[in-house]
């Protein structure tokens, strides 16, 4: 027994001894260099590639089955003078024994000067679709075996077990691969490509490093990255892992122009294509000064993919970060907006959705909650839900361009000019003339491009809204719009102790937008309505208003230029700010009397109990035929046009002093029996802004009237004088002659 152990180990041994001899025989008189041109033809057979040995072929056979190319090239059947990758070095080895036990235990792999060449020709096809496939007729040649298996063999036999893999390391240096698309001339590229791992065992954690320089020529962009992590995979059950994910870099490029946006994403990555599921935790993302926290979920990976999770920004800068990437910053009326904007929500989305759900939104000290989606990617389908609790809406609008701000400031020069006279003048200076200057800018009002390209659905609803100066409570808006349609569905809230609504259309369908206008308001202080337009309004009270307007234009000046429509209006407990109209019809009354005043006259506010007409407006002007006023003593009522092209104001109007004449201030002015119930004329004409301080005596009407009180006199004498003693007939008649 002892014999036969002692002869069995020498056999082996002997075993042994031939087979590293045979080792050390095929590789040192064995040299696989002389046989590229079977290898080639191999390949060319086989694997339907193009394969270009230009280096030398490197190899070891036992314990390790090593191999080293150098100087390789691979290319497609199709295009055999254009590599599809080109390769300086490449080194591996294998352990022989553990390949008869489906494992692959290899040493350090080594890659130097990986080159792979993507493009796609005018026709839209990829070079890359060609790659292993035999050229048309090449299957049918004698002695070619066919690449695709004949449908009628059978398949293979599947294995016992998967394949194991083991690697000692990884190291790519120098890599680069190369994408260009002749239909569209856009090409990526990454360039300097280094990889290096750990050991790579399956079901193991896997370090990884892995550097590269990006960039794109539409637009042209170029990045620095550097990814780190550690990778864990497992191929039977097809789940792999980045845990501890760390990818950093700096972005530049001509869109930025000579700025740089610095960029990190950090987490944890799992894909389970068993289950179908891919996750994001712990993300962590920044570029410059904007930070980011969330979670983000993929299912369904292999027929619909739902996205969902969490997203939460912190407080930041917009206008500092879109300076600090060279973008540009929305020119809004207050510098400091969208300085200060935090926001938390949950996500949710598929291939063409996606939406923010319970949205947290602070913006420049406002809170907004609601739902933000585009429900159609590809249709700018977009739908807005909010609720806030104040919105300052001025702060953001456009800010006015310098011509706008040169022809308001022209007016307003204008304006000041004509108060100025009358304040010096004590309401003796002629009338003001008619304002001449544009009061409405000419800056382009609509997006119409976007708007026609949109699908929007918004509502949103604020305790607090602020819009041309004028703060709405309760503010509700319900907008929608398709294909260039916008219908106001509802606009309404509350100012003062007032309230109003409106609703409407734009329709900027074609080349010249038109608006729709229908608005209401009820008991509204006017005010706050004339605050954004006029630093002082001239007149205060209770505004009630019921108006059906349209315009054409994209401009302000062009809808005010184009407004047609019609109104009624009414005011209620009021006051003319600073005009004291008794101190006009004062000077009236002067004037018939042939008296001078004594007394200076009292500025003060003129009250009245009502104030209403009618409007009907035509090219930007609203007449206005049926003014009529309650003031107490004096019934007022004229006629007259508003200008909004120039925002003036022409009006005639007939003043009658009711009752005693007691209150007058001045003497000169008492109105005595000759003057009682007669209606004074009084011409308003100038800006909008000085109100009744526009207003003056009609000097060419007060003469008319010094005959009617001449009349009423004469009348009077006559009724004295003659009382029964004469026919009433003889009466009318000389009453009749003096009439004419």
């Amino acid at each position: 027994m002892k014999a036969f152990g002692k002869i069995l180990g020498l056999s082996i041994l002997g075993l042994l001894l031939i087979i590293v001899a045979l080792g050390f025989a095929l590789t040192h008189f064995f040299d696989p260099n002389d046989y590229k041109g079977q290898i080639r033809k191999l390949a060319r057979e086989k694997a339907h590639v193009e394969l270009t040995l230009n280096g030398d072929i490197g190899w070891s056979l036992f314990p390790w089955l090593g191999l080293e190319l150098h100087d390789a090239s691979i290319a497609t059947l199709a295009q055999p003078q254009t590599p599809f990758a080109n390769l300086q070095m490449l080194g591996l080895s294998v352990r022989v024994l553990p390949l008869l036990r489906r494992e692959v235990q290899m040493s350090d792999v080594r890659v130097d000067g990986l080159e792979l060449n993507l493009q796609r020709d005018a026709q839209g096809h990829g070079n890359w679709e060609d790659f292993g496939k035999p050229l048309p007729g090449d299957a049918a040649q004698p002695g070619v075996a066919s690449a695709d298996a004949s449908p009628d063999s059978p398949p293979p036999p599947e294995r016992g077990r998967a394949l194991k893999l083991d690697i000692d390391s990884l190291t790519l240096n120098n890599g680069r691969v190369s994408y260009l698309d002749e239909q569209s001339g856009r090409s990526f590229s990454a360039e300097s490509i280094q990889l290096s791992t750990g050991a790579v065992h399956a079901a193991t954690d896997i370090p990884v490093t892995l550097t590269a320089f990006l960039g794109t020529n539409q637009p042209e962009l170029r990045a620095r990255t550097e990814l780190k992590g550690t990778l864990r995979f497992d191929p039977g059950v097809q789940r792999y892992q980045f845990e501890d994910m760390r990818l950093g870099g700096e972005l530049t490029g001509a869109p930025l122009q000579g700025q740089t946006l610095t960029f990190s994403a950090q987490g944890q990555l799992l894909a389970d294509l068993g289950a179908q599921v891919a996750d994001w935790n712990n993300l962590k993302l920044s570029a410059n000064q904007l930070r980011a926290l969330g979670e983000l979920h993929l299912r369904d990976l292999d027929s619909a993919p739902q996205l969902s999770g969490a997203l939460s920004i912190a407080q930041f800068d917009l206008r500092a970060f879109l300076e600090g990437i060279a973008q540009p910053v929305p020119a809004t009326a207050d510098s400091s907006a969208l300085t200060q904007i935090e926001l938390v929500s949950r996500v949710t989305g598929d291939r063409n959705a996606l939406a923010l759900e319970d949205l947290n939104v602070k913006l420049d000290g406002s809170t907004l909650n609601g739902r933000l989606a585009v429900e159609d990617i590809a249709h700018q389908a977009l739908r807005v839900r909010l609720q806030g609790d104040k919105l300052d809406l001025d702060r953001y609008l456009p800010a006015d361009s310098e011509q706008a701000k040169g022809t308001a400031a022209a007016r307003q020069a204008e304006v000041q000019g004509s108060e100025a006279a009358a304040v010096a003048a004590g309401g003796n200076s002629p009338l003001p003339d008619a304002p001449g200057r544009q009061a409405w800018s000419d800056d382009r009002l609509f997006p119409i491009e976007r708007l026609r390209a949109i699908d929007l659905q918004a509502e949103l609803s604020v305790g607090r809204l602020t819009l041309q100066k004028l703060p709405i409570d309760s503010a509700r808006l319900t907008v929608a719009g398709a294909g260039g349609l916008l219908n106001l569905q509802g606009l309404s809230g509350q100012v003062g102790e007032g309230e109003f609504n409106a609703n409407g259309s734009l329709d900027v369908r074609p080349d010249t937008p038109l608006l729709n206008l229908q608005t209401r308001l009820n008991r509204v202080p006017v005010e706050a309505v004339l605050a954004g337009h006029v630093a002082s309004p001239p007149v205060r009270g209770l505004l009630t208003l019921d108006a059906t307007l349209k315009g054409s234009g994209n401009s302000q000046k062009s809808l005010v230029d184009s407004l047609d429509g019609n109104g009624h209006f009414a005011l209620d407990n009021g006051v003319l700010v600073d005009a004291n109209l008794e101190q006009q019809l004062c000077q009236g009354i002067a004037l018939l009397n042939r008296k001078t005043l004594s007394s200076e006259p009292r500025g003060r506010d003129t009250p009245f109990q009502r104030l209403d007409g009618s409007l009907t407006l035509r090219d930007g002007v609203a007449n206005n035929p049926d003014l009529n006023a309650s003031i107490p003593g004096l019934r007022v009522s004229g006629n007259g046009d508003i200008d909004l092209r120039v925002l003036g104001m022409d009006y005639r109007v007939g003043v009658v002093v009711q009752g005693e004449s007691g209150n007058m201030a001045d003497p000169a002015c008492q109105v005595n029996d000759r003057f009682a119930n007669l209606e004074l004329p009084i011409r308003c004409r100038g800006p909008l802004e000085l109100g009744a301080r526009a207003c003056r005596v009609d000097r060419e009407g007060l003469g008319q009237v010094a005959v009617q009180a001449v009349r009423n006199r004469v009348e009077e004498k006559i009724e004295d004088k003659l009382g029964d003693k004469v026919s009433p007939e003889l009466k009318d008649a000389l009453k009749g002659l003096l009439k004419r």
